[in-house]
This record gives structure tokens, sequence and C-alpha cells, in this order.
């Protein structure tokens, strides 16, 4: 079983010429017409979603920059917090999987470097996005081209570049689709390579991405130290998402300059958010969330001054926004051939994968039922 991420990937980048070989695959085997990413739709509590099953707001995992009261902060380039297992709760597949004394093999899954319940997958590599595509391909390849003995039962691929280009150039740039041809390449180069080893008959393969992306015009942009006087509140989340810590002694005046609609964004308590967006009870959620609408950026005023001119790409918007839609595509001899299924929501990734892995699932947020229908009848998995 192949895990493959496709960073920032949204359904509308497909089908357009620049994807070929994931085209193929979804047209062979099963796609949704969208999977809708939990709240926020940020890359590390999407990723850690996926692969446990539960909403962000469960596993730990609430943003890409948090505070803990005891860990402390919380950011994607802190190797010391990214591998720390204190961060990440639940229980991701390769845990359970490693459980069950099989076998688990990772390339930069978010939440892979860390030691969760104190089990790291049997192999598992730290993320570098120096680490050329070839290598990657070679590296997930060899894996999956083992002998019976050695082979993981489960494997991961993690391509960041959509996501790089999207946020650097813009969702409708020439450098986006350069990146979704090179990474289309890579996918069709890592078929062939398991085609020739003969395991290709015998590989679920399982294609995702965390959140999909929306064009910022270059004067779209808000600084974060303007929505609340710093004396008043401490920013303790960036980007799409903001969240403020009001400092002691003015939690009323955090509030009253912070809570309700503003023109760019709203804000709300954290126990007063969106019951759909089915957050705001974890510790390290803070006392005051604020979504910032579709197109619009919130930075902090040093980084003002190095933003790129032109226009660029983010996430992180209300996941119902239909810019932030995911992908979901899956191939491989337990999956039914040529299906497409309504949306869903990405919680309910992690019980197929469960099923196909053959371990019993951990206590999730998914349901099992959604993707029962996208399994042969005669496969085990779907027993």
């Amino acid at each position: 079983m192949l895990l493959v991420s496709l960073d920032g990937v949204a359904p509308r980048f497909l089908g357009r010429g620049d994807t070929p070989n994931i085209d193929r695959l979804a047209t062979e085997g099963v796609r949704a017409e969208w999977m809708t990413p939990s709240y926020p739709s940020l890359t590390f509590p999407n990723h850690y979603t996926l692969v446990t099953g539960l909403r962000p707001d469960r596993h730990g995992i609430v943003h890409n920059t948090m505070q803990d009261a005891t860990l402390g902060n919380f950011w994607l380039s802190n190797r010391d917090a990214v591998g720390d297992g204190r961060w990440w709760n639940g229980e991701p597949i390769w845990v359970g999987a490693e459980k069950a004394g099989l076998s688990t093999a990772t390339l930069s899954w978010p939440g892979s470097e860390a030691d969760v319940q104190g089990i790291r997958p049997t192999r598992w590599h730290l993320f570098d996005a120096q680490r050329p595509i070839p290598e990657r391909v070679d590296m997930v390849a060899g894996w999956l081209s083992e002998p019976p003995a050695t082979r993981p039962r489960f494997a991961t691929i993690y391509f960041e570049h959509p996501d790089a280009a999207a946020h650097a150039h813009g969702p409708d740039s020439q450098q986006l689709r350069d990146a979704l041809r090179q990474v289309d390449a890579a996918i069709g180069e890592l078929i062939e390579r398991l085609q020739r080893a003969g395991v290709l008959d015998d590989t679920d393969i399982v294609i995702v991405s965390d959140h999909g992306m929306a064009e910022v015009p270059q004067s779209q942009v808000i600084v974060v130290e303007d929505m609340a006087d710093p004396a008043v509140a401490e920013v303790v989340m960036t980007g799409q998402v903001v969240g403020f810590q009001p400092r002691e002694g003015h939690v009323q005046a955090a509030e009253s300059v912070l809570l309700g609609r503003h023109t760019q964004y709203e804000c709300w308590r954290k126990g007063e958010l969106p019951a759909r967006w089915k957050y705001g009870r974890h510790p390290r959620v803070p006392p005051i969330v604020c979504q910032m609408d579709k197109g619009w950026d919130a930075i902090p005023r040093q980084y003002l001054a190095r933003r790129p001119a032109g226009t660029r790409g983010s996430h992180g918007y209300d996941p119902a926004e239909p810019d932030m839609r995911a992908i979901f595509i899956a191939h491989g001899p337990s999956f039914r051939s040529g299906l497409t299924i309504p949306a869903f929501d990405n919680v309910d990734v992690y019980p197929l994968l469960a099923r196909l892995v053959g371990i019993q699932p951990a206590p999730n947020d998914g349901d099992a039922a959604t993707l029962l229908t996208t399994l042969k009848p005669e496969s085990p998995s779907a027993h």
C-alpha cells in the first residue's frame, strides 16, 4: 500500500494536459469529485488527519505554528518540535501497522519523523526539500520492489513542489503547471519501476492532497500587528488562520478590538467558532481565532518588506471554499475501475488505509462506510 501526497493540488489542476499519468490512474481506478480538508486547511494538520482519521482539534496539530504550555513553540522548520512525539496525538497508520508486526516506510510524511507512542516507521527520513525528485522515486520504488520478507506493507511519498510553486507564483501560473508536470512524470516513473519489478498488480496506490490553493493579489495583505496591538494580544498562530492570546489583564481590550466581522476577516472566541469546523476544544487553540477571507494574507510586519511582488497563492481558508478542495485518487488490485465518487471529508481516508493495510483502525473521526464503495466486492479489503 503506497500513499502519495501532492501538496496543494486542487482537483481543477488535473485533466488539463499537465498530469497524464495521474489522470490515467484516476480513469483506470477511483477518483472523488473532491475531498474536503479539515479545519484549518493547512499542511501539517491535514497530513496528520489523513493518516489518523482525527480532526486537528483532536490530534493536536492544530496549526502549522502553535504553542503548548508544556512543550513550547512549534513551527514547520523546528526540527526538535517536529520530531517530538509529544506534539503528535492519536495513532497514525504506520504506528498501528508496526504494532501489528508489519513493516512500514515513510518518506517525509508530516508526523513520521516523531516517535509517536514511542514508535517510528521501520524506515523513515527527515524532510529535505533539496532531495531530488528522482532520488525520492528511486527510494520508494526500491522499497516496494524488495522481496516479500522485507517489503514494507505501507509506504508513503511526499511532493511539496506544486504547493511551493503556487505559493510563490499563484495557482494559475505557468510555474505551477511546470511543477505538476514534474511530479506527474515522477509518478509515471514510479509506476513503470513497479511494473518492471512485477509488483504493480499487487500494490494499492492512494493519491491525495492536503488542500487546494487560492489566488492572492499583491495588494491583498494585512499586517497581523495591525489587527490587535501587540501590547494587548500576542500573536501565536499566523497565516490565514490567525490566533491571539490576550495579554494578562487585557482580555476585554483584546476581545473588543478583535471579535466580530472585519473587512477582510472575522474573529471568534475559541469556544464560539462555527460548529461545522469542529475546532476550538484543544488547549493549543488560542483564546481568539481569526479567519481570513479567501484571497487575503495576514503576515507579521517584519515579513512585509520581503513579500515578493506579483500574484501569489495561499490556503488556510474556510474548507468549504471550492478553491480549498483536495484530491483523492485510488488505483490497484483492491479498487474498482472507472469509478467517480461524490465529495467526502478527509477523515474518511484513514479507515480505508487501515482496511487496506489489514489492521484494526484506532479510534477516529472518520466513517468507514464512506469509501467501501471504492473497493472491488471480491477484494479481501472489502470484507
